[in-house]
């Protein structure tokens, strides 16, 4: 059982070459999983999809068991908002088929898969040289997509039929896509009291987040560091000395062939 714990703790931890190739797997497993859940989440469930879905919630939750069992400080793993996330929907995998009476609400607690995102960044700070120089615009558009299709799956359940399927999500989005840029065209709007303190969530949220975006992409770009004198942790991607207190830095930059 020690040998088994400490393969896996490598196999997380471990920088060798394997070890990057599984972390790499698991990345794309995650991303493939965010835009299935994306892509199927107007479609109406099949025998195939709920197979699939108790497949896909099997597989996160081995990895949610793994990550735990090697984890130093469970109780602040279990605190961790992709963590919970993860398993609220692995919940609405598993007993889906129990439930098929609230397959709205069940397609909104999938959309917090997105969440997942979040990790996929610490991941990618860690493994990738050009995130860690464009992260500010990455992170950036990541909180603007997770907003976009989380209300999007929102806006669905509480505006539309199951019925109306693809053409009612493309509605949903359409409509959230609006009101976030303020555009606000009229043709589909909100009646209920509920769901025009939804579009005004939208908009107040949603304008910031956009505006968030456009100062990453516009902005001078820096790359995440922490000096370990001051600790200020903004720096040119050249920079070797600490522009606020003068101690020399080795960011890892790329080499020239």
């Amino acid at each position: 059982m020690k040998e088994l714990h400490r393969n896996i703790r490598l196999l997380y931890t471990g920088q060798n070459q394997r070890a990057r190739r599984f972390r790499y797997a698991l990345i794309v497993f995650d991303a493939l999983s965010i835009i299935y859940f994306i892509a199927t989440a107007a479609l109406s469930p099949t025998p195939f999809t709920t197979a699939l879905n108790i497949i896909l919630g099997v597989m996160i939750l081995l990895d949610f068991a793994a990550r735990l069992w090697i984890c130093e400080n469970r109780r602040r793993e279990l605190t961790r908002i992709y963590v919970l996330a993860d398993l609220i929907v692995v919940a609405s995998l598993i007993l889906a088929p129990l439930f098929t009476e609230s397959l709205g609400v069940l397609r909104v607690l999938r959309g917090l898969r997105l969440i997942r995102s979040y990790h996929l960044l610490h991941d990618l700070r860690r493994e990738s040289l050009f995130f860690r120089r464009h992260e500010d615009a990455i992170l950036a558009a990541v909180n603007l997509l997770v907003f976009i299709f989380v209300t999007t799956s929102l806006v669905f359940v509480l505006a539309f039929d199951e019925q109306d399927g693809v053409e009612g999500y493309i509605d949903a989005l359409y409509f959230t896509v609006a009101t976030l840029t303020t555009t606000g065209f009229g043709d589909i709007t909100m009646t209920t009291p509920g769901g025009k303190l939804l579009a005004v969530f939208i908009m107040v949220v949603g304008v910031a987040l956009f505006v968030q975006l456009a100062r990453a992409i516009f902005q001078p770009s820096k790359i995440k560091y922490k000096c370990p004198e001051c600790g200020l942790n903004r720096h040119d991607p050249d920079a070797i000395h600490c522009k606020h207190c003068g101690e020399p830095l080795k960011i890892e930059t790329q080499g020239s062939d």
